[in-house]
């Protein structure tokens, strides 16, 4: 998981949260299965099928902490 403060850019639109419109200060989820998750800051999740693990790895940087739950993990990024 990473955050992704700045708008999302994928295929040059935008990407909004379809629940609240939000679309900047993301957190970005790479799933086991290589989905990738964004999660707004109200807390609402969607699969992003634009995405995949390629081009998280890319962004991403290497992994500073292990987090045993994804409660533990959105708080360590603030959300």
């Amino acid at each position: 998981m990473m955050p992704w403060g700045q708008p999302l850019l994928i295929d040059g639109e935008v990407r909004e949260c379809p629940e609240c419109g939000a679309y900047q200060n993301w957190v970005v989820l790479c799933m086991r299965d290589d989905s990738v998750w964004l999660r707004c800051r109200v807390g609402h999740t969607t699969k992003e099928p634009g995405l995949d693990a390629t081009w998280y790895n890319r962004h991403s940087g290497p992994a500073d902490r292990w987090h045993p739950t994804l409660a533990d993990g959105l708080r360590h990024l603030g959300h």
